[in-house]
């Protein structure tokens, strides 16, 4: 049968960006499911595809025989000689799908799954696009927001921001540019979920070296990060190189480069405290901005140690809520507690 369907597939290959051969395996497949209904005996049903000289047939193989067994593979002589009038018993003969129920098919069923294997096709992309940059920031335009999920709009691809990985002071708004990190990559029954986060420790980490040469090229090291996000954040660093101060490169000329950083989180505080391997050091960094006048370890088993401060610095130890203190537990690992320092001491 001559079908003129070539230029359809390269149009469907452009638009869809899917190799040819992808859709031309798709209308194969289509043509067997949808044949199904023709070969009924479950017969190996073969296709002969060749769009681009117009060429297609559908067919099944049989043995002509006296006696059919096997419908599948069998077919009676008389029938087998009403296609090819020499043949004799146990010769093959090709029973092909007829012409006008192979039209109806080629232009009504097989649609159905051709755009299903495109489809298909199209998601393997994204995903074979997308795995590889878990971690990478991308910039998205809102295009609406659904329940607990904002959806942006990637270089035409659909990405979710769930709203727990928004940050809670912002208000988005359609059409709005919003940056996040790709935090998962998930195939889906209803097609591949790309899910980012502007919350995460991630997300700060690849701002921080977005916006700081020396953390891109690594002569300084993003150590430690802990976060409560929209309010504050520490990050530890170490510098591989004597002459370079890892918070002062961090923090930039008059605070430029973590001010540029605490905006795009919404006023986000962003603490940068020098990193240490002594547990005593690194506490009273992580502290900061608060100023401790000595520190403790009450217990190592129990990782517990006290932070004893001036009068002056103590709500600054602790903090809003006492954020500043939890967080500085937290990227030490052991637990902070806070003490005014006495007077009489």
């Amino acid at each position: 049968m001559k079908v003129n369907v070539w230029n359809t597939i390269m149009q469907l290959s452009k638009e869809r960006s899917v190799e040819p051969r992808v859709i031309i395996q798709a209308i194969e497949e289509s043509l067997r499911v949808a044949s199904s209904k023709f070969f009924s005996q479950k017969e190996s049903v073969q296709v002969l595809f060749k769009p681009e000289k117009g060429e297609l047939r559908v067919f099944a193989v049989k043995r002509a025989t006296e006696k059919i067994k096997n419908p599948a593979e069998e077919i009676s002589l008389a029938e087998a000689r009403a296609i090819r009038p020499e043949i004799q018993e146990g010769e093959t003969v090709e029973v092909d799908l007829p012409a006008d129920t192979l039209g109806r098919i080629a232009a009504q069923a097989a649609k159905q799954v051709i755009f299903q294997k495109v489809r298909d096709a199209e998601q393997e992309k994204i995903l074979s696009e997308f795995a590889p940059r878990i971690g990478e920031i991308v910039t998205g335009v809102v295009r609406r927001v659904e329940e607990g999920v904002i959806i942006l709009d990637v270089n035409g691809i659909e990405v979710a921001l769930p709203i727990r990985e928004t940050l809670p002071t912002e208000e988005v708004r359609r059409g709005e540019l919003i940056k996040a990190v790709i935090a998962q990559v998930l195939k889906g029954y209803q097609g591949p979920q790309i899910i980012v986060s502007r919350a995460s420790t991630r997300f700060l980490a690849r701002l921080l070296e977005t916006e700081i040469p020396e953390i891109a090229n690594g002569t300084i090291e993003i150590k430690d990060i802990v976060r409560q996000p929209g309010e504050r954040a520490k990050v530890a660093v170490a510098s591989h190189e004597r002459d370079i101060d890892p918070v002062g490169a961090c923090i930039g000329v008059k605070g430029n480069r973590i001010l540029a950083i605490s905006k795009e989180l919404q006023g986000e505080k962003v603490d940068i405290i020098s990193w240490s391997p002594d547990l005593v050091t690194y506490a009273k960094a992580a502290l900061s901005p608060a100023k401790v006048d000595r520190l403790q370890v009450v217990s190592r088993t129990e990782k517990a140690v006290l932070a004893i401060v001036p009068p002056d610095q103590l709500s600054l130890a602790i903090g809003k809520k006492g954020i500043n203190v939890k967080l500085a537990s937290r990227l030490v690992g052991w637990k902070i507690s806070i003490k005014q320092e006495d007077a009489h001491e």
